[in-house]
Formats: structure tokens, sequence, C-alpha cells
């Protein structure tokens, strides 16, 4: 399973890189707006520190628009992914993108119906968010056991991304369903290392050391 890091703050990406937590990263207008940076800066550095897909959004709501900033932002690196959201207007642009070599990231996906449309206009990713369906009353896993099993059915080749990750549970869940990639903040990848049995174990070897030295 890969993990992508879902940030724009090039020092938990570069902590994460050093923790090796990172096959990839996810980013979005609101995380490059709390950067303060320009778009096309944050992604150039970014693409610099891993050899990984690095998804950056579009921000127009037509095809014609998102085609155009899609092209250039693959323009940026090699390893760029354009993000698209999903709706009518943003197939279009995935099957366009698409047929030009780019590779993109379809996200704001919430059934399986709009997973199937992405996978059909040729979207390389495709980002079902759990946490927000979670936050209303419906387990987000049961959406993503769903779309693995169809995307099975019909051999298509877009990877589950499980996004909006909201703690360990979520990776473990997406883990045991077979998700090809996980996007996690920074914090639930450290919330990953922790065990209460690991702490006192450790606590217990370091008392137990300690008694030693005395002797």
């Amino acid at each position: 399973m890969k993990f992508f890091i879902d940030t724009a703050d090039i020092q938990e990406i570069k902590m994460a890189i050093e923790r090796g937590w990172v096959d990839g990263v996810t980013t979005n207008p609101s995380l490059i707006a709390k950067s303060g940076r320009q778009l096309h800066d944050v992604i150039k550095e970014i693409c610099k520190l891993t050899e990984g897909p690095v998804s950056a959004e579009v921000i127009s709501l037509d095809s014609i628009g998102m085609i155009a900033e899609g092209q250039t932002l693959a323009k940026l690196a090699e390893n760029v992914v354009v993000k698209i959201p999903m709706c009518e207007q943003g197939m279009i642009a995935v099957k366009k993108l698409t047929a030009l070599g780019i590779k993109t990231n379809v996200t704001l996906v919430f059934s399986v119906t709009q997973a199937l449309l992405a996978a059909k206009a040729g979207a390389t990713m495709v980002s079902p968010f759990v946490g927000r369906l979670d936050d209303i009353g419906t387990d987000g896993m049961l959406l993503i056991d769903d779309i693995i099993q169809m995307y099975q059915n019909y051999d298509f080749k877009s990877e589950v991304l499980v996004a909006s990750v909201r703690s360990p549970m979520h990776i473990q869940q997406a883990a045991l369903l077979g998700a090809d990639i996980a996007t996690i903040p920074f914090k639930v990848m450290q919330q990953m290392t922790g065990h209460p049995l690991t702490t006192k174990g450790i606590e217990m070897f370091l008392a137990d050391w300690n008694k030693s030295l005395v002797k």
C-alpha cells in the first residue's frame, strides 16, 4: 500500500520522507492557501523532494479551463498529477488530459457511480473521501470496499486513493480492503507509530536498564 502525505507544508514533507513514509504527495487549494505561497512555486519545490506522484489541483469549473490549467501544471515537473474535481466538466477534462498522456487524480468522490465514471474517463487515481462520509453518518470504508470490488469486476486500471483520512483506523481498514493508496495528514502518520503497550514496554525496558546500572 502506498502512502501519500496530504499537505503543502515543506517541513512536514521532509520529516515524513526522513521516516520513510512518503510514496507521493497530495495538495489542494486549501492546503496551498495555508502555505501562503504561490501554487507553482510550492509544487515545484515538492516535486524536487520526491520522485513519487504529486497531485496539484485545478481551480477552473469548466473543462476548457481545467484542461489548460492541467497542461500548465503538468509542465512543472514529470511527476505532477493533475487533480480534477468529480463533475461532468471534470470528466471531459480527464478524458482529454489522459489522451495527452497527463496523469489525473479525480477528487471529491462519494459514490460508486462517480468512481465508475472517473475510471471510464481514464483517471489514473480516484479519491473517495471517507472522513467526510463518516461526518454525515455513513461508513466511508464501505465505499472503499465497493469501489475496489467494482474495479476488479471490470479490470479498471484506476488506482483507489483513500482520502479524507482522520485516524490510523482508516488506514488499517483501507489496507485490509486492498486499497492502492492512502493520502494521510502528517499528524495521523505520527499517530500510527504509537500503541499504549509499546509505550509501556519502552518504559519497562528503560526502568530495568537503570536498575542494572545501579548494581
